[in-house]
């Protein structure tokens, strides 16, 4: 899953870590009608969410380790997977969005 134009595959999709250009630099494709919305957000926090809950679960289960490590690991793990997923699945969104837009006009 690449940050490119879902056109031309060469222009940088994002202009910061998840706004999206309003147009392509490379071919000048509009990019502001495509919205990926909340959807990206929402199979970020179930993937997440499941990842974290059966980590802590399993970290308790084998380690027993106290509740302050618990509370150091989890919250660095989350944010880091949240961040690591986020901009790609974005991308994805709008790439899915403009193949499906591009075959109905």
């Amino acid at each position: 899953m690449s940050a490119r134009c879902p056109r031309c595959r060469q222009g940088a999709l994002f202009s910061g870590l998840l706004d999206v250009n309003p147009e392509c630099p490379s071919c000048g494709l509009d990019l502001r009608a495509h919205d990926a919305g909340d959807g990206p957000a929402i199979f970020v926090i179930f993937i997440v969410g499941a990842l974290s809950v059966i980590g802590a679960l399993s970290l308790e289960a084998l380690f027993e380790p106290p509740y302050w490590l618990h509370f150091l690991i989890w919250p660095i793990v989350v944010i880091g997977l949240t961040l690591a997923l986020l901009r790609p699945l974005k991308a994805k969104f709008v790439d899915i969005q403009y193949r499906r837009r591009s075959t109905a006009l």
